[in-house]
């Protein structure tokens, strides 16, 4: 990447170059150190309910099998066959016991491990020529669940996903784990846009302050309770760990007042009482902030909204989960879900998703207005001119760097992490920051994989290394 050191120090002090939103070399950098590294959702185990089930999704442009083998576990799988490398599940969902590559009919069980070769004695001499025990479809470098989300890295050395998520798993809670069952989702709903991957991250994060004048005509036609998005202004942004997001600001009243307010019927409102801890009870009923949108680093975002879905004052809450899987630097596919508590009333599910597609789903207003503005951004920032052009990302920050205003205390906010109550880009540097961190880090340093033969030295790989020394001993 050409300039990177001035481009790196310029986004550590919220300067932001506009070319990194359409910069081919600043794409290569991240696919290189960002995500090959980084933590990245591909599944939830609800989409998996049964032993066999499986889904097909990818790692920027590794695909992977993530399945639920016969014993109950789950397994990311490079979708590729040992032999010549043909995908050996084309299906993008499904259930089965087995996975057949279609070019020569090499076959593997749902957990990976290779149980049919046709003709392996007469084509390869049997184990002699190809020790088929042992050898499996690779798995993901690294696996991680919290809250039924499957998280995959492509570095074997990745840090445990809790210790990634670090903080931010207290917020996460509030999305995923509104009862001792767990959320089911539906979807993913797919579409791409032409628009630079952080770009969405970066405004499910923190950006509060577009919403008065994006949504404009989603806030003139009365679709949420709060007029002109007041309660935006009054809310807070906080960032935690490797996440965050921000909040509105709600009436007086208790938590189950509060609960109520946003559309929750008492059945889910009790359930989430024992559910949470009472700091996250806390936040909403003693400190009267309710959790709205948040993003993940790098690129997993999540809201948690309540608009009115029929006339009348009455609100209908939802989440989503949502991926910017990046496609190059000026194109972006999103995957989106659709997310409720499994011990949620029938009717509110049936509803909550309606809410969901009204406003976030693929043809949502919310969605409409917001992707209008970053393919907007996106086409400019591709000019000559973008490249002499440094954004101001300070808001919310004085030129000494102190903020506009203080964050907020104990007695205010007992969330972890900073909150600000107002408008500003905390979370956008934020988040920056942790890009701009992987960026001046290697890309990871990877070996070769043998298959069922010993490599150049004649040593065997680690995975089928046993079965070497066994033959070895025997031979």
């Amino acid at each position: 990447m050409r300039d990177a050191d001035d481009v790196i120090a310029n986004v550590r002090r919220g300067m932001l170059p506009a070319h990194i939103y359409n910069d081919a070399e600043v794409f290569e950098a991240e696919k290189e150190r960002l995500f090959s590294r980084a933590w990245m959702f591909v599944a939830h185990e609800s989409e998996l309910p049964q032993v066999g089930d499986y889904v097909v999704r990818r790692v920027m442009e590794n695909s992977f099998i993530v399945s639920r083998d016969q014993s109950g576990e789950i397994h990311a799988m490079f979708n590729m066959c040992l032999h010549r490398g043909m995908q050996v599940c084309r299906a993008e969902q499904g259930n089965a016991s087995h996975f057949r590559c279609p070019y020569h009919g090499w076959s593997y069980k749902n957990d990976g491990r290779i149980v049919g070769m046709p003709f392996h004695k007469e084509a390869y001499g049997g184990e002699e020529g190809f020790a088929r025990k042992g050898q499996r479809l690779l798995p993901a470098p690294s696996l991680g669940i919290y809250n039924g989300l499957i998280f995959v890295s492509m570095d074997p050395d990745a840090e445990p996903l809790e210790d990634f998520l670090g903080d931010f798993k207290f917020y996460l809670d509030y999305y995923t784990k509104q009862s001792a069952s767990g959320v089911e989702i539906r979807g993913p709903q797919r579409w791409r846009v032409k628009a630079n991957w952080k770009i969405g991250a970066e405004n499910f994060a923190g950006d509060m302050y577009h919403t008065p004048q994006t949504h404009t005509s989603v806030v003139e036609i009365g679709l949420f309770r709060e007029p002109k998005a007041e309660k935006r202004k009054d809310g807070n942004t906080y960032w935690a760990g490797k996440g965050g997001g921000t909040t509105y600001k709600l009436p007086p009243g208790t938590f189950e007042e509060k609960m109520s307010y946003v559309g929750y019927p008492d059945e889910m409102i009790e359930r989430m009482k024992e559910q949470w801890s009472q700091e996250q009870v806390d936040v909403i009923g003693r400190d009267g902030f309710m959790i709205s949108a948040a993003s993940v680093f790098p690129n997993i975002s999540l809201v948690h909204n309540w608009p009115k879905v029929a006339e009348g004052d009455d609100v209908l809450p939802f989440i989503s989960i949502r991926q910017w899987q990046p496609i190059s630097a000026d194109e972006t596919e999103v995957l989106s879900w659709f997310v409720v508590d499994k011990e949620a009333p029938e009717e509110f599910k049936k509803l909550s998703y309606k809410a969901y597609l009204m406003c976030f789903g693929s043809s949502g207003m919310f969605e409409q207005d917001d992707v209008e503005n970053w393919v907007s951004l996106t086409n400019t920032a591709g000019g000559s001119m973008a490249r002499r052009l440094l954004l101001n990302g300070r808001m919310g920050m004085l030129h000494d760097d102190s903020p506009v205003v203080q964050p907020l205390t104990e007695d205010e906010f007992c969330g972890p992490g900073v909150a600000h109550v107002g408008y500003g880009e905390y979370n956008q540097r934020h988040l920056l920051n942790e890009w701009a961190d992987y960026l001046e880090k290697p890309a990871p340093v990877t070996e070769n994989i043998h298959v069922g033969a010993p490599n150049v030295d004649g040593e065997c790989s680690s995975e089928t290394a046993a079965q070497c020394s066994s033959e070895k001993a025997e031979a």
